[in-house]
């Protein structure tokens, strides 16, 4: 029960910081999750496996309560999401299907380098210039297909990929952060159902209460710690110094990014 107890904990505080600065959670619920499991001697060599398939479950309903407020400020460009969303489901099973088969270390060194690569993003606070028209059908396909790829390899719903490349494609800001929005649900859907379905094509047992890749009891109370806490983040973005947050936010990254690389070594 003690470790239902942490996983709401988690929740709750991964809820709150996505209101409060925006951001979604998954590059601090993975590295967490993955010391949780191993205090839990969850099998070593899948323990990251199953962090990363936990991970992308919960981002399903965070993404849907994200979409779903910005629909409702019409700020989701419905066409965007409409070309890119078979490359996201085919990248995304492409992507997570690949993970099932990579060692723990080498999937641990390319989560360590984009949680590096999303912290110096953050903290410098680069953002991308305009210079392009959105690509074609073909295009849009490819460019799906690559954010479902990476995205399902580190967890993540997408924007850090999809808002910069929106906006190199002069969308306007407001329309990229919505759009990525919708565009996390189909990663995190089809991102869980590959992490499902190669878990359970592993011989090996993982853990009960597993359904392949995801461990159900930390899905719960992750989820619905995180959707309740999320309004009050929201609420308190007006009443809090944000900046200073994200800044601790970001040093916060780069210590679960280096903790993790010498935990591989």
């Amino acid at each position: 029960m003690e470790w239902w107890l942490i996983y709401l904990l988690l929740g709750a505080g991964i809820g709150f910081l996505a209101g409060l600065l925006g951001i979604g959670g998954g590059l601090v619920i993975v590295p967490v999750l993955a010391y949780i499991f191993t205090a839990q001697n969850f099998p070593s060599d899948r323990i990251l496996h199953l962090a990363l398939g936990t991970t992308m479950a919960t981002i399903i309903f965070t993404s849907l309560a994200s979409l779903r407020m910005h629909h409702a400020h019409g700020a989701v460009n419905w066409w965007i999401v409409r070309y890119l969303a078979p490359g996201i489901i085919l990248g995304t099973l492409a992507g997570s299907t690949f993970a099932g088969r990579l060692s723990t270390e080498v999937l641990g060194m390319i989560f360590v380098i984009f949680i590096y690569y999303a912290a110096t993003q953050m903290w410098l606070n680069i953002t991308p210039t305009s210079r392009h028209a959105l690509p074609g059908k073909f295009g849009m396909v490819v460019a799906g297909s690559l954010i479902g790829a990476l995205s399902s390899l580190v967890a993540i719903g997408g924007g850090l990929l999809t808002v910069p490349f929106l906006s190199m494609c002069n969308v306007k800001l407001q329309y990229a952060i919505g759009t990525s929005a919708a565009v996390g649900f189909p990663i995190a859907v089809a991102g869980t159902i590959g992490y499902i379905i190669n878990g359970l094509l592993q011989m090996q047992p993982l853990p009960d209460y597993s359904l392949g890749y995801v461990y159900l009891p930390a899905l719960g109370w992750i989820a619905g710690a995180s959707m309740l806490t999320a309004p009050l983040g929201a609420r308190a973005t007006h009443r809090m110094q944000t900046a200073t947050l994200r800044k601790i936010f970001v040093v916060l990254l780069y210590f679960l990014g280096t903790k993790m690389l010498f935990n591989l070594f």
